[in-house]
């Protein structure tokens, strides 16, 4: 007695393996059906088949148009079907790719202070010249400053250096006076609370009227 075992290495390759071998033969038995409207009909069933394989968004219209997307794929396009927006899927529009996403052309050296310092000196770059500018060149270099201490704690930064990377980065349009300080923006180090002082004006208190009770006896 002799099996005749049949590997899937030996099988037409999967076009898209998600929906499977079955699939596949049903598209490719759609193609051989010669009456249009028969033909039409058994593409919807097996649309809706593909529709049922997912997991989520099965009423959604956009989503099954890309059902029948991967329906036209699978058939390699070699079909006489209308999907029901009407329009026909081409192989020319399968080989598209999305357009390429421009990122931001940063210089590494200066990455630590961030897109928002980027955003503020080109700002600053397109202001008139006057106080207002000034005080805004002012606030950015205070900005930097504070950016760096929290980028790199361990290393020591003064005014001189953020100053040179502010010209740096502005390609020199951008300078500030040697006796400008940069202290605009300051780290809080401790954070207020008006409950500890209550509290501790409470202690306070309760200790001055311990010593009143105490010498009244």
């Amino acid at each position: 007695m002799t099996h005749n075992m049949v590997y899937n290495t030996t099988k037409v390759n999967l076009i898209i393996p998600e929906y499977g071998r079955n699939i596949q033969n049903m598209i490719e038995y759609a193609k051989g059906i010669e009456d249009n409207e028969q033909r039409q009909l058994f593409a919807n069933y097996i649309v809706d088949l593909m529709l049922q394989m997912a997991t989520s968004s099965r009423n959604n219209n956009e989503f099954r148009d890309k059902m029948w997307l991967h329906f036209f794929k699978i058939a390699d396009y070699d079909i006489d079907v209308l999907p029901p927006n009407g329009e026909v899927p081409k192989s020319e529009e399968s080989a598209l790719r999305p357009a390429r996403v421009v990122y931001p052309n940063n210089n590494s050296k200066y990455r630590h202070y961030g897109q928002f310092v980027q955003k503020m000196i080109q700002k600053a770059i397109q202001m008139e010249e006057g106080p207002k500018k000034e005080e805004f060149k002012n606030l950015i270099g205070s900005y930097m400053k504070l950016a760096y201490k929290n980028w790199s704690r361990e290393h020591y930064v003064n005014d001189e250096s953020i100053k040179e990377e502010l010209k740096n980065m502005s390609d020199g349009l951008l300078t500030l006076d040697d006796d400008i300080v940069l202290n605009k923006i300051r780290a809080a180090n401790k954070v207020h609370n008006p409950s500890h002082h209550k509290n501790h004006r409470n202690k306070r208190g309760g200790g001055r009227d311990h010593k009143r009770f105490k010498r009244r006896r």
